[in-house]
């Protein structure tokens, strides 16, 4: 294994990962974490509150956040009526608390994963496990991905950024976690 995913048969996957690959994959999912923030009542809340808590009718006001909880029924493309903005506020009420709790789920599961690397080795995951990976990749990657202002036009140009460039790091992290997606999904389809 070259540090992205094979398959292990049955839709499962394993990927050898050294200490630092493991390390900044840590690091994102944890900033990740981080901004996604604690469920409602916060760590250790009470979990019947949680259960009947509503979650905001607003998008959020971070571009990245924004992007892993957008709006349901508005059209980037098109001036936003008031009744799109009332249909998304109700389903962003209803939807969104479960919606963090499973990214934040997904985001743990991988950060757990990796702890228990250690000092980098083989992580084998089954089919089940290689969803909640693809699900936590693509949250890293959209989150990069907006902080770069990255665009379907301009993706190519990351390819010719010079190596004094300042985003350079965060666009080598952006283009190597959708390696492992594609290495990922590959995996899970064989």
């Amino acid at each position: 294994m070259a540090g992205l995913f094979e398959s292990t048969g049955g839709g499962g996957a394993a990927i050898a990962l050294d200490e630092w690959e493991a390390s900044i994959l840590r690091s994102l999912e944890v900033q990740l974490l981080e901004l996604i923030g604690p469920g409602p009542g916060g760590e250790g809340g009470d979990p019947l509150a949680a259960l009947f808590a509503e979650g905001p009718t607003e998008a959020p006001a971070d571009p990245v956040l924004a992007r892993l909880f957008p709006d349901a029924y508005r059209d980037p493309e098109k001036p936003e009526g008031e009744e799109a903005r009332i249909a998304s506020g109700e389903f962003r009420r209803f939807t969104e608390l479960d919606l963090r709790a499973r990214k934040r789920d997904d985001a743990l599961f991988v950060v757990r994963a990796l702890d228990g690397l250690g000092d980098g080795g083989v992580l084998k995951l089954a089919a089940p496990e290689c969803l909640r990976w693809l699900g936590a990749l693509n949250d890293l990657r959209l989150a990069v991905g907006v902080r770069l202002e990255v665009s379907e036009d301009d993706e190519d140009g990351l390819y010719e950024l010079p190596d004094g460039d300042e985003r350079k790091p965060l666009v080598m992290a952006y283009l190597w976690l959708g390696a492992l997606q594609e290495s990922l999904l590959e995996a899970m389809a064989d």
